[in-house]
């Protein structure tokens, strides 16, 4: 069932889902060669921590990490390891937060040192996915227009959109009703409402959509081992239109972007 937010609780979001932001802008300096993922996920737990708020990941589902750090060929859900990043590397960062009883959600694939030109046209239009898909999330509108656009966007490009694995529902649980495909039609599925938030997130791969799980039981890999790219925005509905409650500014800010997108 899905959990409408008053605009009381979408401001309680926001700053779960800001803290989220600020923590992903402070580690976008340090995601660099030689960094070590684990330091990076203590990082990370210390600064949730000193801003009231505790790490949304870990210990849920049994996770043993505040972050998820996926390199390269891993879609999602790689935990934090001793081995450096490399210089060509790319690294998605998901992170959670949890603060005054709501979820903060999002994600952002880095660079790390010199990344090639047709990695980072896979990241671009990863980043390029997420928005238009936020830009279909309209009161009146369905699921399908919001999944249908990243799709489409996607495959004009000639990349795989991941199956298996969708955006969700954000509130009081880290993961709410509604599943939120990233390929679908349009006009098909549930209607969107004032009040619905959701965590939409990208999973674009620039082989096959495929993937497999590693033993460890988390990591999600690329079946045929190509790079795959992942962004992640909390998205809610206010006076009908979607309002973003998270950020890259404090990315942005740190790796001195000023593109929007």
């Amino acid at each position: 069932m899905i959990k409408y937010k008053t605009r009381e609780e979408i401001e309680i979001m926001r700053q779960s889902a800001l803290v989220v932001s600020k923590t992903l802008g402070m580690l976008a300096s340090e995601v660099k060669p030689g960094a070590v993922p684990k330091k990076l996920d203590k990082m990370a737990e210390d600064f949730i921590r000193e801003q009231g708020a505790v790490p949304g990941f870990l210990g849920l589902y049994d996770c043993p990490s505040t972050l998820l750090i996926s390199t390269n060929q891993t879609v999602v859900h790689g935990l934090p390891i001793e081995k450096p990043l490399e210089d060509g590397d790319i690294v998605s960062i998901d992170c959670g937060a949890l603060m005054n009883g709501y979820y903060g959600d999002h994600a952002y694939t880095f660079e790390v040192g010199e990344v090639a030109p047709e990695v980072k046209k896979l990241l671009k239009v990863t980043k390029e996915c997420l928005y238009l898909g936020i830009e279909q999330m309209y009161a009146g509108k369905r699921m399908g227009d919001l999944s249908h656009a990243i799709q489409k966007h996607a495959e004009d490009h000639g990349y795989g959109v991941v199956r298996e694995l969708v955006g969700h529902g954000i509130g009081k649980k880290m993961h709410e009703d509604p599943q939120v495909p990233n390929y679908g039609k349009q006009g098909r599925g549930k209607k969107f409402q004032e009040g619905l938030v959701l965590a939409i997130e990208p999973m674009i791969t620039m082989g096959t959509h495929r993937v497999k799980q590693l033993r460890d039981g988390w990591t999600i890999d690329t079946v045929d081992g190509k790079p795959a790219a992942h962004f992640e925005h909390d998205v809610a509905i206010v006076d009908g239109k979607p309002e973003i409650l998270s950020t890259y500014d404090y990315i942005y800010e740190a790796l001195g972007i000023t593109e929007e997108v």
